[in-house]
């Protein structure tokens, strides 16, 4: 069955579709430029989630929840951020349909038409900074740390499942502090959280950075993120921190009452992450014979297959294959026991490994005579016979082992792929093969643009462990500081 996927070498984009379809992770929906997530595919999603809001809760943050709908007047008041996501805004208009006359269908009924317009959130800045106007008066009120788990639409036309879609799931934190340090603080903090759990969780190595002011957040002072690289060389941003500074207090009027009894301006962050991380996990690690997930986000962890030829045979392996069972989820490893006769274990076979579960277990007759098992992971696709005592403690050690592993293999790829280019002419050679490319810049917009403009590629970091070199700009051959990282994006 997996062997139907087009490989990657191929085709990439046609295999990261199909990929999508045949493990069964979502689907296009029959709204234009929206998905489904189907049961397993959202079982990722919801762990990514658990593992995520355990984080922001350490870190002494609360979940609440905001408004679907945005009044348009919120938006006009921080000019730049309205600018930034004006073309993307899906807008309401009308409050009620009626019955055409005519008996054609449903219309919208022009008689109730809104008063004012209501913006489909893109983001929630606007609608969470006039509540915070009313829950803050006093530095005592400070700092205030609100994440929220919702949807969000930003009207795409040319989408992408998981990557880029009209409606999508994410999480936004939005915080408000009483200096500019603290805010900073905050927003270098919400990063390493994100790239803790990329590379802890996700096993992806990523880059953290400095977006340039072109990549900039709209209404931030500073955007910084993290950037991880796919299969094919791309960069896929996968998670921002923005420092908002005062921009969203004076648009909101949000003063606080400090020690020294002056009124000013609350300091603000914003922070966030979406389903775009589930297409990151897919293209960071997967093969031509489906997924691999590394086993912290896998639904199913370890995968168990009788081999029985009858009814006997199965209840014969069951009385041995429960208690392992009982003993694996004792210890938190989620387990599958797949005793249907509907297809073959070969077919089964195919079937877990295109779903990437990490762990897979078969069990025969002559296996259950010399009770041994047969254990089969996923990331090297290796297998071997073992005795079925002491199993819990080795399958606890192999999980961890392939969670290293799978990370191991993708920082070792990014490490491959990653050059350090000094000419123009190198880079544009260097562009077309993909991979990141470490390249003076000097500083200026114009050049970024000019860059982009003529090889796609576009600045996706300045590293903010990156040591400082005298060097010059490959496009303008004017002074340069520091290299930082190009390479064309999802």
């Amino acid at each position: 069955m997996a062997k139907a996927i087009p490989s990657r070498s191929e085709n990439y984009s046609e295999w990261y579709n199909e990929l999508i379809k045949r493990a069964d992770l979502a689907e296009n929906s029959a709204v234009r430029g929206c998905m489904v997530i189907k049961p397993y595919g959202f079982s990722i999603w919801e762990k990514m989630q658990r593992a995520l809001d355990d984080m922001f809760k350490e870190t002494g943050h609360s979940n609440a929840y905001f408004p679907l709908f945005i009044p348009k007047s919120f938006l006009s008041k921080e000019a730049s951020h309205v600018e930034g996501f004006a073309k993307e805004c899906a807008v309401v208009t009308h409050y009620r349909l009626k019955n055409a006359e005519d008996g054609s269908g449903v219309i919208v009924d022009p008689e109730a038409k809104l008063e004012e317009e209501l913006i489909v959130r893109p983001t929630s800045e606007t609608v969470i900074w006039s509540s915070y106007k009313n829950w803050i008066q006093s530095y005592r009120d400070l700092p205030l740390l609100i994440n929220q788990w919702a949807n969000v639409v930003r009207w795409e036309m040319r989408t992408r499942i998981f990557l880029r879609t009209s409606e999508f799931l994410w999480q936004e934190g939005h915080t408000a502090h009483s200096t500019a340090k603290e805010a900073m603080e905050e927003t270098t903090q919400m990063l390493n959280v994100y790239a803790t759990f990329a590379e802890e969780w996700m096993a992806m190595p990523v880059i953290r950075g400095t977006k340039t002011a072109n990549e900039r957040f709209a209404g931030a002072d500073d955007t910084l993120c993290i950037e991880a690289m796919m299969q094919d060389g791309k960069a896929l941003q996968a998670g921002t921190s923005h420092f908002l500074g005062q921009n969203f207090a004076k648009a909101f009027d949000v003063k606080f009452l400090t020690k020294d009894n002056q009124q000013d301006y609350v300091w603000g962050t914003s922070w966030g992450v979406s389903t775009r991380l589930m297409g990151a996990l897919i293209m960071a690690h997967s093969d031509d014979d489906g997924l691999v997930l590394p086993p912290k986000l896998a639904p199913i962890q370890v995968v168990i297959i009788p081999i029985f030829r009858n009814d006997e045979q199965l209840a014969q392996l069951s009385e041995k294959i429960n208690p392992l069972i009982k003993e694996l989820k004792k210890v938190g490893i989620s387990v599958k026991y797949d005793t249907s006769d509907a297809n073959k274990p070969g077919w089964k076979f195919a079937e877990y490994e295109l779903r990437g579960v990490p762990v897979r277990l078969a069990m025969g007759m002559r296996d259950f005579e010399n009770n041994t098992v047969e254990i089969a992971r996923r990331d090297l696709k290796t297998k071997e016979t073992i005795s079925a005592d002491g199993l819990v403690a080795h399958i606890q050690n192999l999980l961890e082992e392939i969670q290293v592993n799978i990370y191991n293999k993708a920082a070792q790829f990014r490490q491959e792929h990653t050059f350090r280019v000094d000419t123009y002419e190198a880079f544009k050679e260097q562009i077309e093969k993909g991979g990141f490319l470490m390249a003076h810049w000097d500083g200026t917009s114009e050049t970024e643009e000019a860059i982009k403009e003529e090889t796609k590629a576009t600045i996706r970091c300045i590293p903010l462990d990156a040591e400082l070199e005298e060097g010059t700009c490959i496009y303008s051959g004017k002074p340069s500081k520091q290299r930082v990282v190009f390479a064309r994006a999802y």
